[in-house]
């Protein structure tokens, strides 16, 4: 973790900015998350130890966290931004629920590998990708 919060230190000194007590509680928060979560669920989760850090305040960090390769956006579902962090984690789809909002990560090579095909045809060199699905889960699609 510590390398993690040296990097993104590092890089709000390129901003000319400060690694204040809330970014740092919101980045640990940030990287003990394993799965999608959306910054109403993360206010939620850091107000049960820190009351001091304001949903705003986590607002503005997300673009730095997104920014500095730590998080990313990775879907917009029942019309909430949801992020991931994807510091040392593979590229992988996501199947999302319309119904349950449910949110299930898959990867596949055989996608991975027609994906670097095309790219190859188009030189074209993929840091990472997002690709995602919707459609009903399996719970979802039984109770019709």
């Amino acid at each position: 973790m510590r390398k993690i919060e040296i990097m993104f230190e590092n890089y709000l000194i390129k901003k000319d900015l400060k690694f204040t007590k809330p970014r740092k509680i919101i980045l640990e928060s940030v990287l003990k998350n394993k799965g999608h979560f959306n910054v109403d669920s993360l206010y939620d989760k850091i107000r049960q130890k820190h009351k001091n850090v304001s949903r705003a305040t986590i607002y503005r960090t997300m673009p730095l966290l997104i920014e500095a390769g730590l998080v990313k956006q990775a879907l917009r579902c029942q019309a909430k931004d949801h992020y991931e962090n994807i510091f040392g984690q593979p590229s992988h789809l996501h199947f999302i629920c319309t119904k349950c909002g449910k949110i299930i990560e898959v990867r596949s090579e055989e996608i991975e590998n027609i994906l670097n095909e095309i790219a190859f045809t188009e030189e074209f060199s993929i840091k990472e990708y997002n690709m995602g699905a919707k459609g009903l889960c399996k719970k979802c699609k039984g109770s019709k």
